[in-house]
């Protein structure tokens, strides 16, 4: 386990020297345009993501998810004649100063302009949930990051969820809830003037990685103080699932989330919409 992380999450660590920003920023549009910045503009377009006027913030965890995130928006900037403004936000939930001093020092790196500013969500999602924190953290960060977006004047805020998180909370609906649904790219939020996006909709955890790695970029693989031992084991036994089918079927993660866009209602039991509950013998 990375001397970075406080828990056992999975450790991504550079098998290369840290390179300068120029050649990172120059192998996004070269050596993974393929991987990397195809599926990107893909998702942008697709689902009007980014649009004239937008005023975007980017939340930057540390880790390589939204760190790529971040770069792929600014060079969408400096490419695209779309004209919206960039905000990077980062909240500190009450990392360790080692965690601290490497996020800072890849945002130097990376040129990400991006404001630090203190939460102490760790502290209180133990304190309000001492057995399982992390549903009442995600919970309570998403909430820290609308507001602070929201304080900033911005109308949307893009989080680095990638394909894999997509295809993962397919499964883990239908196996632990019993119901179908996935993550969306684009959402209103509930409670705040401000929409959620997710550029990263199509692009591979496998494929951030290797440009992470490739890069020399150390990325925070784990903030957390919290829940080392407490954290559910359910997202890693879905992903070790879906990395297990993917042997025999490659495009097993496309075909989860495609699967999403191709519901046949004359071939479900039930569904819900507008808040309300309907079935197939309805109009049977």
């Amino acid at each position: 386990m990375n001397s970075l992380a406080n828990t056992s999450c999975e450790a991504v660590l550079p098998v290369t020297e840290l390179k300068s920003t120029e050649e990172i920023e120059r192998s996004i549009q070269k050596k993974y345009r393929k991987y990397l910045w195809s599926p990107f503009i893909k998702a942008a377009k697709e689902f009007s993501l980014v649009e004239d006027g937008d005023r975007i913030a980017v939340a930057i965890s540390g880790g390589k998810d939204s760190l790529l995130l971040a770069k792929l928006l600014q060079e969408l900037q400096r490419a695209s004649r779309t004209e919206f403004e960039l905000v990077f936000i980062s909240m500190n939930p009450g990392f360790n100063s080692e965690n601290l001093e490497n996020l800072k020092k890849n945002l130097d790196h990376l040129r990400i302009p991006c404001e630090i500013y203190d939460d102490n969500i760790f502290e209180i999602a133990e304190k309000m949930a001492k057995d399982y924190p992390c549903y009442m953290c995600a919970k309570m960060r998403r909430g820290s990051l609308y507001t602070k977006a929201v304080s900033l004047g911005c109308n949307k805020l893009a989080l680095g969820h990638h394909m894999d998180d997509v295809a993962e909370t397919v499964l883990m609906s239908m196996f632990q809830m019993s119901k179908y649904e996935t993550m969306l790219p684009r959402l209103k939020a509930d409670n705040f003037d401000i929409e959620l996006i997710r550029p990263l909709y199509y692009v591979e955890e496998k494929d951030i990685i290797k440009f992470t790695a490739n890069n020399g970029i150390l990325a925070m693989n784990c903030g957390c103080t919290v829940a080392a031992g407490k954290t559910s084991s359910k997202r890693r036994e879905t992903k070790e699932l879906i990395r297990e089918l993917a042997k025999s079927n490659p495009n097993i993660k496309k075909n989860i989330l495609n699967s999403t866009k191709n519901v046949n209602l004359e071939k479900i039991l039930g569904w819900k919409a507008g808040g309300k509950k309907y079935g197939y013998l309805d109009k049977y």
